[in-house]
């Protein structure tokens, strides 16, 4: 039986590899070089263990790195969504979930039922740990655009209103980081790298 366990975690382990090969839209800091699924996963991963006192509620960090470690694991199957697409959703999809069943039902029953679980929880975002989890989300790419002069933001003409609505999710985890984020939001727009209209 554990050897059964052992082959099906082994299996699991060489089918994530693949979600180094996802592209995001995102770049890394001061970079052109676009960032990959499983280095904004691991960002978010250090993001939150260095970030997790700020944390509006007491929340279970373990978790969290759980939820921010497997959160992109469907792009394996379901690819990147950029999250100013204004063509395709950016909610969790039924594509998103047969991919989770998929990929996480390669390993060990009680494993893929934990791991599908906390992707859920993550995507319905109810939960503080699922809140911070999601704040970090947000505020990784928040970062990365201004260090880019803009980065998707200028490349893809998204105008004020559309980062602002999206970011601000950010305070639902932490009015700390939101405040900060809010800030660099707005700087943002005074350096010109982000477009507030005025009609």
């Amino acid at each position: 039986m554990q050897t059964d366990n052992l082959l099906k975690q082994v299996s699991f382990i060489k089918e994530i590899d693949k979600l180094k090969y996802i592209q995001r839209k995102t770049k890394l800091f001061n970079s052109d070089r676009h960032e990959n699924d499983a280095e904004h996963s691991w960002h978010l991963a250090m993001m939150t263990i260095v970030l997790a006192e700020h944390s509006d509620k007491p929340i279970d960090v373990l978790k969290v790195l759980k939820m921010v470690l497997i959160h992109d694991i469907v792009e394996i199957d379901a690819g990147d969504t950029f999250i100013y697409d204004s063509t395709k959703s950016h909610t969790n999809t039924e594509e998103e979930l047969i991919a989770a069943k998929r990929i996480f039902g390669l390993l060990p029953s009680e494993q893929a039922e934990e791991l599908t679980s906390i992707w859920e929880e993550f995507e319905e975002g109810n939960t503080d740990e699922a809140k911070f989890a999601k704040s970090m989300d947000r505020f990784e790419p928040l970062l990365q655009n201004t260090s880019n002069n803009g980065g998707t933001w200028t490349e893809f003409n998204v105008p004020y209103k559309k980062v602002y609505d999206k970011k601000k999710a950010i305070k639902n985890g932490s009015s700390a980081v939101w405040n900060y984020a809010e800030n660099l939001i707005n700087e943002s727009v005074d350096k010109g790298i982000l477009i507030k209209k005025t009609n």
